[in-house]
């Protein structure tokens, strides 16, 4: 999980907070972060299965895109700023309901993934023609450039990674946190609500990414940061590191761009055309399309893939694929998976050996080690729907 990057590392507001739980700091994304706190990474994991985990994802790129001329009670003014959105991402932002939340991905000119990225509409009336988005860490640079290249003089947008965005998973979330935001309980699965309280602004988002029930909230440094201490108060909820955060998409059968997403890898290619709605298949006006269209209608070459070794041994990222003396495809997520105790990983293989229940080989340490493709997920979500 560490970030070899020599640059000078930023710290998230909850530094102090890490540092006093007894966290082991690593380089990622630009920053130092917690990879473990001192229960280590498999008891976090089976923690946030089974309780509340929360995770300083302050690294990332929160944002606020606006339309030029400002926010007005117009639902027209949803439809502006999503058809200049949808300029850059094959989702149908516009059909978003106020409070809805809705991932897709930045695409490049041949369909390829920039990156993966949350997009969601305000609920507020007054604050139509915003658009909340929350980008990678490691690419926010880039993504931010984009938005502010592509839609200059049309859009405005504004950076919110000065404060606090943490996320509190697991199947007491959302009593936790509902005793102090009582709209939690009121949210579904991609929903969100902005919340003034104490004459503090949360944005209060209900998804995550882990697998399980969860939410997402944003906040200023300060208030941030005082809402964390008092959520670890509780007794059902513990810090969790990058290291349990790897393991737990994982087993979700989530991607993590720059693994196992890529410029050169497409939706379709990843198992992602889910996220291009029908308007959007049939109007074809986003970046890329021909090649995903054509990819959606013939299939690809290649596709992600759950992969389940057969012996203890984790096969870890950049793993050779093979198929008899035939390599089919690389490994470009894998770790052990606490909750279903056994190795788990994703890559990408030749379509032609993509069905679940195939026996492969993984070219481990120079000898091959047995694995079948697996159905992902390898733990059923368990999001409120």
């Amino acid at each position: 999980m560490a970030d070899t990057t020599t640059e000078t590392l930023r710290r998230t507001a909850l530094y102090d907070l890490h540092v006093q739980e007894g966290a082991k700091l690593v380089p990622f994304a630009g920053y130092e972060m917690p990879v473990q706190f001192p229960a280590g990474v498999k008891e976090e994991h089976l923690w946030t299965r089974t309780q509340a985990g929360l995770f300083d994802v302050s690294h990332m790129g929160p944002s606020y895109l606006t339309l030029a001329s400002g926010t007005r009670a117009d639902p027209a003014a949803h439809e502006e700023i999503a058809a200049l959105i949808e300029t850059l991402v094959p989702s149908d932002i516009r059909g978003l309901k106020p409070g809805q939340a809705r991932l897709t991905v930045l695409l490049n000119s041949d369909g390829g993934i920039l990156d993966d990225l949350i997009i969601t509409r305000p609920y507020e009336e007054d604050r139509q023609g915003e658009l909340y988005i929350v980008v990678n860490g490691a690419m926010k640079q880039q993504d931010w450039g984009i938005f502010e290249t592509a839609l200059a003089g049309k859009a405005v947008l504004t950076r919110a990674d000065d404060g606090v965005l943490f996320a509190l998973q697991g199947p007491k979330a959302e009593t936790v946190l509902g005793a102090l935001f009582p709209v939690c309980a009121e949210l579904k699965f991609m929903e969100s609500r902005r919340v003034v309280q104490d004459g503090e602004t949360f944005i209060i988002s209900r998804c995550g990414y882990t697998g399980e029930d969860g939410f997402e909230v944003l906040a200023s440094a300060a208030a941030g940061t005082a809402l964390v201490q008092r959520l670890l108060d509780d007794p059902a909820v513990r810090p969790i590191g990058l290291g349990a955060r790897d393991s737990l998409r994982l087993e979700a059968g989530l991607c993590l761009y720059g693994h196992d997403l890529a410029p050169d890898i497409s939706p379709v290619e990843a198992d992602l055309s889910w996220v291009i709605q029908k308007r959007r298949r049939e109007a074809g006006d986003f970046p890329g399309a021909a090649r995903i269209l054509r990819e959606l209608k013939e299939g690809p070459a290649r596709r992600r893939v759950g992969i389940q070794p057969l012996e203890r041994a984790p096969a870890r990222e950049g793993t050779e694929i093979f198929f008899g003396d035939n390599a089919i495809g690389i490994v470009t997520s894998g770790g052990f998976g606490p909750s279903v105790d056994a190795p788990v990983a994703m890559g990408y293989i030749n379509v032609a050996h993509a069905a679940p229940g195939t026996r492969i080989d993984l070219m481990v340490r120079g000898k091959p080690r047995p694995a079948e493709i697996a159905a992902l997920p390898f733990l059923p979500a368990r999001y409120k729907r």
